[in-house]
């Protein structure tokens, strides 16, 4: 599911998930909805939230993941800067970057975060558990583990040509 909204922030359902509690008189439903926003620009929002109803589940975890945003560094707009590999709990990701025209190669739950993201050319791969919500986390973590250039640079105390190599 993809949304765009008037202030233009993407917004996409990952999962969404069926929760029973057992009461007295039977069984009580409610959901839990995993979302993620973006600006396409190197602004992403992640949130999980749970309601009586689909639509109210997905529109609180909306509501939260705009309140959640984090600046990514992207090079050129298109790829992330360098090959990186995250864990979190029992997800792990390995993410790499990818020349121009490659395209976003990348099953569900990273593919989301990439196009919310704004990146264009990715390879990525999902290690070890399917579940999204430790895939998401595992991948944001190794998104925010990225370096820029610029980043580099200034820790350093060196100018960014110094630390970009010269492609020819």
């Amino acid at each position: 599911m993809e949304k765009i909204n008037n202030n233009e922030f993407l917004e996409k359902l990952v999962h969404i998930n069926r929760i029973t509690k057992v009461v007295k008189g039977g069984r009580r439903f409610g959901f839990s909805a995993l979302v993620v926003v973006g600006n396409q620009n190197g602004q992403i929002g992640v949130a999980h939230a749970k309601a009586k109803q689909v639509p109210d589940a997905i529109k609180k975890a909306n509501e939260l993941a705009r309140r959640k945003l984090v600046k990514i560094p992207l090079r050129d707009g298109r790829t992330i800067h360098h090959d990186v590999y995250s864990k979190d709990g029992a997800g792990k990701v390995l993410l790499r970057s990818a020349p121009k025209g490659t395209g976003i190669i990348a099953g569900g739950p990273i593919r989301a975060i990439c196009e919310v993201l704004g990146i264009k050319d990715i390879v990525a791969k999902s290690l070890g558990t399917g579940n999204p919500h430790n895939v998401i986390r595992a991948c944001v973590k190794a998104l925010k583990l990225q370096h820029s250039p610029k980043t580099i640079s200034y820790s350093r105390n060196k100018k960014i040509s110094e630390i970009v190599e010269k492609r020819g």
